[in-house]
């Protein structure tokens, strides 16, 4: 079962200053470039993956989908997204993303931002939401960037036995990460680039696009906090599709 951090009170307290708790997508740099990647969305089913406080699912209604189902393993999430949304087109679940399961053939859109790295592997979930996707339909999805999650720092890592030691990250040395943000002990996992477009690719989708996120001058100039993400790139973005 994945690390359900969400649903610590200190983590969840700090979470709810962030600008993208507070504003929403407005809060978000990234989405405008997101957003470009979304296939149409008139009238199509949409999942989002690790929802949040809903700000896509509403979003998605918004572009024109008909159905939008939200999934967070965290019920202080939903709780508030189930506040900030009331329309009967959405609806939300509380499931884990590791063994989430999906309807063969029966989405247009499987959506997910920054909670993929949060599972310890891709290869299975890659596998059910190819299969949920209808002929033609798209993953879209961001993560943290692992020239990101393996900056050179020391931290808690694992070794081939399960076994945790303190160490200096490497960046091909992929497994568990330890942090202290928000709140202690927050786990995530360190996969290269090549890793996660691989199991797309083996998964049976076709890389759309792949997009290293770094902010635009106009972002840094209106957000100075900015300046460090366009260093090394913080997030990257993946668009793929189910060949029809």
């Amino acid at each position: 079962m994945a690390q359900n951090i969400y649903d610590n009170p200190a983590f969840f307290e700090g979470y709810a200053q962030l600008p993208r708790s507070v504003q929403g997508l407005d809060g978000a740099p990234e989405w405008p470039t997101l957003k470009s990647m979304l296939p149409d969305l008139t009238g199509k089913t949409v999942i989002d993956l690790g929802c949040g406080y809903g700000w896509f699912c509403r979003s998605a209604r918004e572009l024109g989908a008909a159905q939008v189902t939200g999934v967070d393993i965290s019920e202080k999430m939903l709780a508030r997204a189930a506040e900030l949304t009331a329309d009967p087109a959405i609806t939300y679940q509380r499931r884990d993303l590791e063994d989430v399961k999906l309807e063969d053939n029966s989405l247009d859109l499987v959506y997910s931002s920054l909670a993929l790295h949060y599972l310890p592997e891709l290869d299975t979930l890659f596998r059910h939401v190819q299969r949920a996707l209808k002929p033609g339909g798209s993953l879209v999805f961001s993560m943290e960037h692992p020239i990101y999650t393996c900056a050179s720092r020391q931290g808690w890592l694992t070794d081939d036995n399960g076994e945790r030691f303190w160490g200096v990250n490497q960046y091909q040395q992929e497994g568990q990460r330890v942090s202290n943000w928000l709140a202690d002990g927050v786990i995530k996992y360190h996969r290269t680039l090549g890793t996660t477009l691989n199991a797309l690719i083996h998964a049976g989708l076709s890389l759309r696009e792949v997009n290293e996120w770094g902010p635009t001058q106009a972002q840094i100039d209106a957000w100075p906090a900015l300046a460090e993400e366009a260093e090394r790139p913080m997030l990257v973005l993946i668009a793929a599709v189910k060949p029809q």
